[in-house]
């Protein structure tokens, strides 16, 4: 399977989270919030939002004790 670009996936968590900040009935968020979620099930490999935004909060750098990839 291919995976997402850590940047790719932190601006997809990035969008949603805003979009979920926003008008739930305002049928353009819905039409976008339900894009990006697509988007983000796709790049993670997952079929639930819940499940794609553990998958690509687990994928950026920073998300693991051992992980090195972000300089303190």
């Amino acid at each position: 399977m291919l995976l997402a670009h850590p940047a790719v996936l932190d601006d997809l968590v990035d969008r949603y989270e805003t979009l979920s900040l926003l008008d739930p009935e305002d049928p353009e968020v819905r039409r976008r919030t339900a894009d990006v979620s697509y988007t983000l099930c796709v790049a993670t490999g997952t079929r639930d939002v819940d499940a794609a935004l553990i998958a690509a909060r687990l994928r950026l750098p920073g998300a693991r004790p051992e992980d090195d990839s972000v300089l303190t």
